[in-house]
């Protein structure tokens, strides 16, 4: 055997073996994506200090929930998984921004009262609130789902939230602005927008602090945001599929400005949840499901 055939040899060797390798490393991936990467739960905590806040909300706990897709990778045992974390916070008040059912979930009279009597055991102190994602908008029984397991139906409303005191934190909610049809934000907050406008500076019932749950997080720019202090949103998971220094590779349409956790826009603080199920694809990557657990304090 001459030289020139052994190197060829050598080198066909190395070069079946990296694809070898490659192809390990490749499935390895898949099968990290798709089987352990969409298990578990998160809490990402986070300290939101604010010297509006006063003393009565100082420490108030809120869990923010999101785009749980209920159908691919969240079933039952999953959502029953989901309460239970929220219920170990003791939260005061939760919320969910949205997509509560994948769109592609063919959804039975059976699977949304699962739904509805899960969710019902979410027990915070004060309130719960949602808000439909665009996948929710599909669902005609939507709404009932999310009353009858509980929830405030905040769509293009808002409420006021008491802790001890006379004081009051405003939470207001949008509806989905995904389809070309329902996409005047401003006109559906109009209420929330012509009750924080009725109160003047010294008026002692205006709300010391307000908070906004919207979908999808690069609306915000279509309204006046400094009327909030704190937005909180979903719809990009963060990217479901991220890689180390490149960052998101996978975002839906109106979250490709805003997609990170949070950011701060002058006085207005947007945090944005990663989510706890997937969508398009049943596949996560550097991204495990999560739930956002905040403490206000004035301190």
């Amino acid at each position: 055997m001459n030289i020139a055939q052994t190197v060829k040899e050598m080198i066909e060797e190395e070069i079946t073996k990296f694809f070898l390798i490659f192809i390990i490393f490749s499935c390895g991936c898949l099968l990290y994506g798709r089987y352990i990467a969409t298990t578990g739960l998160f809490v990402k905590e986070y300290k939101i200090t604010d010297s509006k806040i006063t003393d009565n909300f100082h420490g108030l706990k809120i869990v923010h929930i999101s785009d749980i897709h209920y159908g691919r990778t969240v079933k039952n045992r999953e959502l029953k998984n989901m309460v239970k974390k929220v219920n170990e916070l003791r939260p005061d008040v939760v919320v969910l921004t949205g997509d509560l059912i994948d769109k592609d979930t063919k959804l039975t009279e059976k699977m949304s009262n699962n739904i509805s009597s899960i969710l019902s055991k979410i027990d915070p102190s004060i309130e719960k609130y949602a808000i439909t994602g665009n996948h929710d908008v599909k669902f005609d029984n939507f709404n009932i789902i999310i009353e009858n397991a509980g929830f405030v139906n905040l769509n293009n409303t808002y409420d006021n939230i008491y802790k001890n005191g006379n004081s009051n934190i405003l939470i207001s909610g949008v509806s989905s602005n995904y389809y070309k049809n329902d996409r005047d934000i401003n006109n559906k907050m109009k209420s929330t927008f012509d009750y924080l406008n009725s109160f003047n500076e010294d008026d002692s019932k205006k709300p010391i602090y307000n908070i906004l749950l919207i979908h999808e997080p690069d609306f915000i720019d279509k309204i006046d945001k400094s009327k909030f202090d704190l937005i909180l949103s979903g719809h990009s998971h963060n990217g479901q599929v991220r890689f180390p220094i490149i960052g998101a590779t996978i975002l839906p349409p109106y979250a490709k400005k805003y997609y990170k956790e949070h950011y701060t826009l002058d006085d207005t603080e947007l945090y944005i949840s990663s989510g706890i199920g997937t969508s398009a694809i049943n596949f996560r990557f550097f991204n495990r499901p999560s739930i956002n657990f905040y403490r206000l304090t004035n301190k």
